[in-house]
């Protein structure tokens, strides 16, 4: 049975830490005096310095360079830059959504078992740590347990589509219908 188990490391650790100051002065640590400086929303590394993978490459780039704007526009920076958290977040839900629609109208044991470990896993080592910890924790309530809906195609493409309008509402995106998920991502609209 897989288990959707917290995260065990010093991220946490990071995002909810209060600044420290050093134990002989009432000067504030390093990286307190970094948090203090950046602007809001920008999401920290457990190295207390913004995440690469958890920012866009706006904010990535205006929070390490002085609040400069970026050099090329963050489409542009694509080809030879590490993904922001938008093109992350984009390929991680395509790829989710295209399991999806692979899968089995109806699973055997063993294929219920792969995914349920699956999802377990990538909510732990995906490369944006508080997006992670988000999904684990939606994953972690009663009505969102993986185990209910490893059956088979349509409930396991329906639980996706419902996690992922979880993170577009949050976002302040429009919900996607999620009776239109395996036009979307199986049989496709017209001119598919």
């Amino acid at each position: 049975m897989a288990e959707v188990l917290p995260l065990q490391n010093d991220d946490q650790q990071a995002k909810q830490a209060p600044a420290e100051t050093s134990a002989t002065s009432s000067q504030p640590t390093a990286a307190a005096t970094t948090k203090k400086s950046l602007p809001k929303g920008i999401v920290l590394g457990p190295d207390g310095k913004p995440c690469r993978s958890c920012n866009s490459f706006r904010d990535f780039f205006s929070a390490t360079s002085g609040g400069a704007a970026p050099p090329t526009a963050p489409t542009e920076a694509a080809s030879n830059c590490p993904p922001d958290v938008e093109q992350l977040g984009r390929a991680g839900w395509t790829l989710l959504h295209t399991i999806a629609a692979s899968y089995p109208s109806e699973a055997n044991p063993a294929q219920q078992e792969d995914m349920k470990n699956f999802m377990s896993i990538f909510a732990r080592i995906y490369p944006c740590w508080s997006c992670a910890e988000d999904f684990r924790t939606w994953m972690s309530k009663p009505e969102n347990d993986v185990r209910n809906v490893v059956q088979g195609r349509k409930t396991f493409g329906k639980w996706l589509c419902d996690a992922h309008n979880d993170v577009n509402v949050k976002l302040g995106k429009k919900p996607f219908d999620c009776f239109k998920w395996e036009e979307r991502w199986r049989t496709g609209g017209k001119g598919c």
